[in-house]
């Protein structure tokens, strides 16, 4: 019998979602990214909105920081699209919905969602249950981390060809991962073909927040632990530099949150900001 449980997306990957969701509902236009399509294959029940984690005002630094880092992978994309990048790669897809939201971009790509088996079986079903589907440029690719499975190696029987550039994109996740896990991965996307892009999100240590935002991540870091998937590892922008220049990466950039609220949010006059934390690293081979 399939343990439904065991299968769906973890409460991190919802909740991305949700705010995604959130951001359309609650926020005044002009939207940073218009994105309910999540909330469709997450499909929480009706009471929703009414969870803590949900709360507009509580939960608005985040939520503006979530549609932040969305809108700029997918501006990141778009740009390597129109340079001829045919390869896009998630690592913890989670509840990505790009394929789905972005169909005029991703029919000029080949689109590798990589993620544990039970969240993918279970996503499948979802976009099959709604209607969308598994076009034949958008592939789903399991990998048991747990068991040591080669994520490329995998990749590549999928159909990727790491002789081609790509685009791969890791948000959320590092923070989950020991340094030696995030130094490794670093290495092999560093080896693919030149003209390859990473952007990968890692979280700053608290010294380096503003303090107002200090108790959310503290909130979040004991969130995290009791529910058995504690943060692991921080790094400062310098730290995470040199990570990817040792692994071999040929140029390597530091992407603020600030300077991504400058970008997306300086003209809103109703106060929304992403909260500070989270940071991109933008690398290329």
């Amino acid at each position: 019998m399939t343990d439904e449980q065991s299968e769906a997306p973890d409460h991190t990957a919802v909740r991305t979602a949700l705010w995604r969701a959130m951001h359309v509902r609650v926020d005044p236009p002009p939207h940073v990214l218009e994105d309910e399509t999540g909330l469709r294959l997450a499909a929480p029940d009706d009471g929703w909105r009414h969870r803590p984690d949900m709360d507009p005002q509580a939960t608005r630094g985040f939520r503006a920081a979530v549609v932040a880092r969305a809108r700029f992978v997918e501006d990141l994309i778009t740009e390597q699209a129109g340079r001829g990048v045919t390869q896009y790669v998630v690592l913890g897809a989670g509840l990505d919905t790009f394929a789905q939201r972005r169909p005029e971009i991703a029919a000029r790509l080949r689109v590798f969602e990589v993620d544990r088996p039970g969240p993918q079986a279970w996503k499948r079903r979802r976009l099959a249950d709604l209607g969308y589907g598994i076009p034949d440029r958008l592939h789903l690719v399991p990998v048991d981390f747990e068991a040591s499975e080669d994520w490329l190696e995998k990749l590549t029987v999928a159909g990727f060809d790491p002789g081609l550039p790509a685009v791969v994109v890791s948000t959320g996740v590092t923070m989950y991962l020991t340094e030696d896990a995030t130094a490794a991965t670093l290495r092999r996307i560093a080896g693919l073909a030149p003209g390859s892009t990473l952007a990968m999100t890692f979280l700053l240590p608290p010294d380096l927040l503003d303090a107002a935002d200090r108790p959310g991540l503290r909130a979040s870091k004991d969130g995290a632990q009791a529910s058995g998937t504690p943060f692991i590892s921080f790094y400062t922008p310098a730290e995470m530099l040199t990570s990817a220049r040792d692994a071999g990466f040929a140029d390597v950039r530091h992407v603020s949150g600030s300077s991504l609220a400058e970008r997306y949010f300086a003209a809103r006059t109703d106060g929304l900001r992403p909260s500070t934390g989270e940071d991109f690293l933008l690398a290329t081979t």
